[in-house]
């Protein structure tokens, strides 16, 4: 635990902050979760925002790494053009069979986050719409929030873990994290 590090709320990104759709890496089929990029501009400035995606559709073969960073630099630029801003996106790329580090439910994208910015996990949160955002925010000690947007923990495998707090979606999941 980095003493004195900043917190973060940590961001799924498909289901949470945009709509679900499965393997989505096309710019022109972005499209924000009702409330999202108003919930992005009022999570508290003490916090980083970062994104932390499952991207499976790389290793799968369904798309580029390159198409996944256009579409990512489409999502922060959007984002941008609305006043909210988000600090860093980090995706995993591989399938899930892959077993590698840095998919959810593992830590490795988090700990990258961690080295760059000083994070303090006991200070942050992990908001996601899936059990393994849930679990991965359980796995560094962070408070959870699950939202009913996205898949809303009805994937399979789904109750699995428990959140620290359910949320309608995530300008409601910012609330909570703002009190």
């Amino acid at each position: 635990m980095a003493i004195g590090g900043r917190g973060a709320v940590f961001l799924d990104r498909d289901g949470v902050v945009i709509s679900e759709k499965d393997f989505i890496a096309d710019p022109t089929k972005l499209e924000f979760i009702s409330g999202s990029i108003e919930a992005i501009k009022l999570i508290p400035s003490h916090f980083l925002k970062i994104i932390i995606s499952n991207q499976s559709g790389i290793g799968r073969g369904y798309f580029s790494t390159a198409q996944v960073e256009s579409f990512n630099t489409h999502l922060l630029r959007e984002l941008e053009k609305n006043g909210a801003f988000i600090d860093e996106i980090y995706y995993c790329p591989h399938k899930p069979e892959d077993n590698c580090n840095c998919r959810k439910p593992r830590t490795g994208l988090f700990e990258q986050a961690k080295k760059k910015f000083s994070i303090d996990f006991a200070k942050s949160w992990v908001v996601g719409d899936k059990s393994s955002d849930i679990l991965a925010g359980k796995n560094i000690a962070a408070r959870t929030v699950l939202v009913l947007t996205g898949y809303g923990g009805n994937e399979k495998g789904g109750t699995d873990s428990k959140p620290d707090y359910m949320a309608k979606n995530l300008l409601e999941a910012v609330e909570l994290i703002a009190k």
